[in-house]
């Protein structure tokens, strides 16, 4: 079988092998489940949806290229429930869910994906079993996790290639048609700019290619080349920057500039804090505040 960093290269070929072929799963999530909130329920129910829905991310193969061990994708799925229905066996609530990878020839792990989704509402009992087919999506709670699923996947290959995630987004993007049909929210085109609908669409949209190159170049050109060459790899992220600002300006209705910026955001700082050109300083503080000028105070440490 081939390794991970080589099926980038043909990523296209991968889907093309045979299904009999055994592959190493892809995500290592974990799942935590705060419901004090409804803390007068009885905890078998939550117990059983911890345990149902990380075996679920885990267990199920999501695509067909070979990961190791090693290579997993780290990501926490942390659900906060409003309410839980025992009549109804629904549950709404608050999902955050981040992922990261490593960076390589360091101990350092950063944050390749987060995303806060307030509409992680779903139907459940204690002994229900999740199944996934992408040819029937009738569960909501299975869209859901599907959903994200190919998100992490898809946002994690993007650092690693140009535009390694399409294939994945494809996928969440058919997750998203299927879930227009379930009676749920978040899925619908113009409910709401920030739901699932309207940040895969924004990210996807043609005119916000830089969004997705900023990836690459951030992580395997800036990033990864850290520990080698600190200052070409600085002023690698430096004119990455510049992918942010096109994207922001492609789409200024856009949440996704902000998204990368939020959860960058000291990573960013201690790019540039203390180290770098004034020249890079500046231009990293103008871009960033120009995003999100309600961080000013975090962006005017880039400046020190």
């Amino acid at each position: 079988m081939m390794k991970r960093d080589c099926l980038l290269i043909l990523i296209g070929l991968t889907f093309m092998l045979s299904p009999l072929q055994i592959w190493g799963q892809e995500l290592n999530a974990k799942v935590t489940i705060n419901r004090s909130k409804v803390s007068n329920t009885k905890g078998e129910v939550f117990d059983a949806l911890q345990k149902t829905m990380t075996e679920f991310l885990n267990n199920h193969k999501w695509t067909e290229i070979e990961f190791r061990e090693n290579e997993k994708i780290q990501c926490n799925f942390n659900f906060t429930v409003d309410t839980y229905n025992d009549t109804e066996d629904s549950f709404t609530g608050t999902l955050l869910v981040s992922s990261s990878r490593p960076v390589y020839n360091s101990n350092y792990t950063t944050v390749s994906y987060a995303t806060k989704d307030p509409q992680f509402n779903f139907n459940f009992r204690e002994a229900d079993q999740l199944e996934w087919n992408p040819n029937n999506i009738d569960n909501n709670l299975v869209a859901l996790l599907a959903y994200y699923a190919y998100m992490i996947i898809g946002m994690d290959f993007d650092t690693m290639s140009p535009m390694g995630g399409t294939v994945f987004f494809q996928t969440a993007e058919e997750i998203v048609r299927a879930g227009q049909n379930l009676d749920f929210p978040g899925w619908k085109a113009f409910d709401d700019s920030k739901n699932r609908f309207g940040l895969l669409n924004d990210y996807i949209d043609g005119s916000m290619e830089s969004m997705r190159q900023l990836r690459y170049e951030y992580h395997r050109k800036g990033l990864d080349r850290m520990s080698e060459a600190p200052d070409s790899a600085r002023a690698a992220i430096a004119d990455a920057l510049d992918l942010l600002d096109a994207a922001h300006h492609a789409k200024t209705m856009s949440q996704v500039p902000q998204l990368f910026t939020e959860y960058k955001r000291e990573e960013l700082v201690n790019i540039f804090s203390g180290k770098g050109t004034n020249e890079e300083k500046e231009k990293a503080y103008n871009i960033l505040f120009a995003i999100d000028a309600s961080q000013n105070e975090t962006w005017q440490r880039i400046k020190k």
